[in-house]
């Protein structure tokens, strides 16, 4: 039979110096007792912890777990009329959501990843619905009466402003991907940099990219905006959470709103560091094994990687292929060449002398 604990009990217990996570899963508590268990954030131990406790294993207060931003909604379930609607849009869940997303807006803000209008945020709620920023805001000045809804086909359903036109870029990878719960597009200067020279950084140089990032794709350029960049960056989302946008900049997608920010973070942060290092001697690479056990951490973790089961081992560190130029090199299409031999001194004399006698 299940213990009954009073609040007299428990504060016996809390005077004796005791653990009040010792209390029992399957305790029964008065209102009292509960109220105190809340005060003290405590969750009563499983049946199992006496005797772990009695194995001789080291008593603990808490039963740590992370922290789980996922907005999951019931299948099948979507609001249908303008009132259920409404109710949804401004129901204590999405209203929290919305903020989340304006605090990610300033976020991205304030690292200088967007500037006047640019950028813009999703986040998947329904089978059929989706959080969007409005078109011609400041991510940086953004409050949840701001924020937009629309359906997966960019009809917008609820808000006061106007959604923007590039949310379709957005529905296209959570369409094609249904994993992609949220999106953050950007414009963080050094991966836009990568992107307008339509280059992607090097793997085998730092682990955290690799586990965080997989492999970052490329989409080659389209009208932002457009169907074709839809497309086109959808495709690429099956294997890719950050892709690079030629000419244009960044969009990476995650589980929820703050691991699709992290994402862009962790994919400028990146392109720095090899900025950098094409300046100091280029980039010294790993190994591919080593790389291999980065993937297997990354695929644990749930995040998706094509790369083992794609690419031969020779093929998985690319860093190679980049060489640091010290000195201004000439257009592949310009039409000239630097010279390449000694410089015909007498040549130049007999150009300035020709040149003074005009001159005089």
């Amino acid at each position: 039979m299940s213990k009954l604990y009073t609040a007299k009990n428990l504060e016996a217990m809390i005077a004796q110096g005791q653990c009040l996570s010792t209390v029992p899963a399957n305790a029964k508590l008065t209102p009292m007792a509960r109220d105190i268990i809340r005060k003290h954030r405590v969750t009563p131990a499983a049946a199992s912890a006496p005797a772990a406790a009695a194995a001789g294993n080291s008593p603990r207060i808490h039963s740590p777990v992370l922290p789980n931003a996922v907005f999951d909604w019931t299948p099948g379930a979507d609001p249908k009329t303008a009132a259920e609607l409404e109710a949804f849009f401004y129901s204590p869940e999405v209203q929290a959501l919305k903020g989340r997303i304006c605090g990610i807006g300033e976020r991205i803000w304030n690292k200088g990843y967007v500037d006047g209008n640019g950028g813009n945020i999703t986040v998947r709620v329904g089978d059929n619905l989706v959080l969007c920023t409005p078109t011609l805001i400041s991510k940086g000045f953004m409050t949840p009466d701001d924020i937009c809804m629309v359906d997966l086909d960019g009809n917008q359903v609820a808000g006061t402003r106007p959604r923007t036109s590039e949310v379709n870029t957005h529905l296209a990878i959570m369409k094609n991907e249904p994993n992609a719960k949220s999106c953050v597009h950007a414009h963080p200067i050094y991966a836009t940099a990568f992107a307008v020279a339509g280059v992607t950084p090097p793997s085998c140089l730092i682990p955290e990219p690799e586990v965080f990032l997989g492999e970052i794709g490329f989409a080659s350029y389209q009208t932002p905006g457009s169907p074709e960049n839809a497309s086109e960056v959808a495709k690429l989302a099956k294997k890719h959470q950050s892709i690079l946008m030629q000419n244009h900049g960044v969009i990476c997608w995650g589980k929820d709103v703050e691991d699709a920010y992290w994402k862009m973070e962790n994919t400028d942060a990146f392109c720095h560091t090899v900025t950098i290092t094409m300046q100091i001697g280029g980039p010294k690479q790993y190994s591919p094994d080593k790389l291999k056990e980065l993937i297997e951490i990354r695929k644990k973790l749930g995040m998706p990687d094509h790369r083992l089961d794609e690419l031969k081992e020779c093929e998985l560190c690319d860093a190679a292929a980049y060489t640091v130029h010290t000195t201004p090199q000439p257009s592949a299409d310009c039409g000239c060449d630097l010279p390449t031999g000694d410089v015909d001194e007498a040549l130049v004399q007999k150009i300035t002398d020709t040149i003074l006698k005009k001159l005089s």
